[in-house]
């Protein structure tokens, strides 16, 4: 792994998406590193340029397609190591540009659906980028329950009304005989609504109620394989790196990362901040939330650092009526 005092490297990539929502992926040729791979298409920045002015650039010299860099808007900002690189993949959705897009460095490309794209070999940087364009930004997690179910759910019911598509349901003072009908209820109101739900924890039920399931960081020791079949999302709490390479070896679909800010949900918790958050990012390919005193409007802040997206508890629970 690359030592934090190296240079990074800056490189610019596009998601430029056709009338019919299909994306642009360009085929790395011979002789290059990961030859044969597909990718976003861009390229290195050079000295002195903006990473929009830097994109345009190659979109024109690879592609032969003209983009005013007013029309590149920022998606996410990966910081990865690979072999003895560091490198910061700064990627942009283009509004617009002028011009078929033609291999001019005889590279082929692929309109492929966003739902195709990981079926695609791709540089692992890359799969954060698919996970930004795919999934949601916000990872709203429940207090605990309570004693009012029925008030409960409909506060599930306004976090499904606000658009909210993937939620945990985190109930650890409930043992699962009263948790089970609680889950069930709300997984139908999420099914109904087209949105993931994730048990904290528990996996035994999670697999029961064919529900995702949000692994503890305490419990990534003790597994030695995914513990939920492909389809149903598995997703890991963690706090370092030895924490993320754990979730990363046992195939977890996303994991969260913090805390990003002091919280009270972990007091004794010392924040990483977002350059630490970053460090984390850069040892990883998961796709990854930052938590800990975030918003649904820090979105923006924790793409620059490599996140999808936020979670959290209080910011995001919808106030009792």
């Amino acid at each position: 792994m690359p030592g934090p005092e190296g240079r990074r490297l800056h490189v610019v990539a596009a998601v430029l998406e056709d009338a019919g929502g299909r994306v642009l992926l360009t085929r790395r040729t011979e002789g290059r590193d990961l030859a044969g791979a597909w990718e976003f298409p861009g390229g290195k920045l050079e000295n002195g340029e903006s990473p929009a002015a830097g994109l345009a650039r190659e979109l024109h010299e690879e592609l032969g397609i003209a983009v005013d860099p007013a029309d590149c808007s920022p998606l996410i900002a990966v910081p990865f190591a690979y072999a003895d690189k560091r490198i910061l993949l700064d990627v942009f959705r283009i509004a617009r540009w002028e011009g078929a897009p033609r291999g001019l460095e005889s590279q082929a490309l692929a309109w492929a659906p966003p739902e195709r794209l990981h079926r695609y070999p791709m540089p692992p940087a890359d799969r954060p980028v698919i996970a930004a364009l795919r999934q949601p930004g916000c990872y709203p997690i429940t207090p605990e329950p309570g004693d009012d179910h029925a008030a409960f759910v409909e506060r599930i019911e306004r976090l499904l009304t606000a658009g909210w598509r993937r939620i945990q349901l985190r109930a650890r003072r409930l043992d699962r005989d009263a948790l089970r009908p609680l889950a069930a209820q709300v997984a139908a109101r999420c099914r109904e609504a087209g949105a993931e739900l994730l048990l904290n924890g528990d996996i035994a039920l999670a697999r029961e109620l064919a529900l995702g399931v949000h692994l503890r960081a305490d419990q990534l020791p003790g597994l030695k394989r995914r513990p939920l079949p492909e389809g149903q999302p598995v997703a890991a709490s963690c706090h370092d790196a030895d924490e993320l390479a754990r979730a990363e070896a046992l195939g977890v679909d996303f994991a969260v990362l913090g805390p990003v800010r002091p919280t009270a949900s972990h007091p004794g918790a010392a924040p990483l901040g977002w350059d630490g958050f970053a460090a984390l990012r850069e040892r990883t390919t998961l796709p990854l939330y930052a938590l800990g005193g975030l918003r649904p409007d820090d979105i923006a802040e924790a793409r620059r650092h490599g996140a999808q997206g936020v979670a959290g508890i209080s910011a995001f629970w919808p106030p009792a009526r």
